[in-house]
């Protein structure tokens, strides 16, 4: 056997240090938290580990673990190390996992700060300045001349690191408004997997675009957006649909489209039968003949009294 290779046979001496083991286990952890022998192994060359059931609530499963050795031709064994370790079915806590990566949607509040790697795939320098061709080169003189044709309000430096807001018509504002001022701007990757977002959430293969009348392409309470997104995305501006406030695919569509119906018009009722807007006059006595004599006032009295 080679010097290098151990012995899966465990000691005999280091075997039956049962006591010792325990012992050791005990002193090293609370009072009556070592439980039963749970077997042994071997380690090597007169060395064994004896397991102890562990009874720690929260410690489900977890072994003391005691290894014990003995020297060449010795016949005392002696401790090495009391260490308390998992076993095969022991509770464990969840495998460590980044904060980047545990980061969900949503999870980002008021104060909070999000700091974003250097390296981040969704974005990718903006203009720096880098690109600018040689001063010597036909493109950078034709720029030049353009610039002083043009009379351009040109501000030294790149616009990324221009101090104040460049007035109106300079070549810093138009800068601005394309974006290239800031030091970083959406990859494709980053666009894409925004884009990819978007349509699921609000996207033609959810069960409410699947149900509605027509898209959002047509729809009225669409509000387009600029840049590449907007040839695929806007905003929903109908305060009863679901996705108002949302950016939401020109697929997507729901029961708010401003053209799904119209209104019908009010019902406009029946004449009356009985026209209430003027006055009819009813007699209070049927009319008498011609040939009868007229009633006069005292006659009318006189009625009036004996009725």
């Amino acid at each position: 056997m080679s010097a290098t290779t151990r012995s899966r046979t465990p000691d005999r001496l280091c075997a039956e240090a049962v006591d010792l083991a325990r012992a050791a286990a005990e002193e090293a952890a609370a009072p009556g938290v070592v439980g039963e022998h749970a077997g042994l192994v071997s380690e090597g060359d007169r060395v064994v580990t004896h397991f102890f059931a562990c009874k720690e609530p929260g410690y489900r499963g977890w072994r003391w673990a005691v290894t014990v050795a003995r020297a060449s031709r010795a016949k005392v064994v002696t401790l090495d190390e009391v260490v308390l370790l998992p076993g095969p079915d022991a509770l464990l806590a969840p495998e460590w996992v980044p904060w980047s990566e545990r980061l969900r949607p949503g999870d980002l509040g008021p104060g909070d700060l999000l700091p974003t790697d250097q390296d981040d795939l969704r974005l990718e320098p903006g203009y720096t300045g880098e690109e600018e061709p040689p001063p010597n080169s036909l493109v950078s003189e034709e720029m030049r001349e353009l610039a002083e044709a043009e009379d351009a309000d040109v501000t030294p430096g790149t616009p990324a690191v221009q101090p104040t807001t460049p007035s109106r018509g300079s070549i810093a504002s138009l800068a601005e408004e394309l974006g290239l001022r800031r030091a970083r701007v959406l990859s494709r990757y980053g666009l894409r997997s925004a884009a990819d977002r978007w349509e699921e959430a609000f996207g033609p293969k959810t069960a409410m675009a699947q149900a509605a009348p027509a898209t959002c392409q047509s729809c009225g309470f669409l509000a387009p957006i600029g840049g590449s997104l907007g040839q695929a995305f806007g905003v929903c501006a109908n305060e009863f649909a679901p996705a108002d406030g949302r950016v939401v695919s020109l697929a997507y569509g729901c029961g708010g489209h401003s053209e799904a119906a119209v209104m019908p018009k009010p019902p406009q009722p029946a004449a009356p039968v009985v026209d209430e807007t003027r006055v009819d006059p009813f007699p209070l006595r049927p009319a008498r003949d011609s040939g009868s004599v007229p009633e006069t006032g005292d006659d009318e009295t006189a009625e009036l009294g004996h009725s």
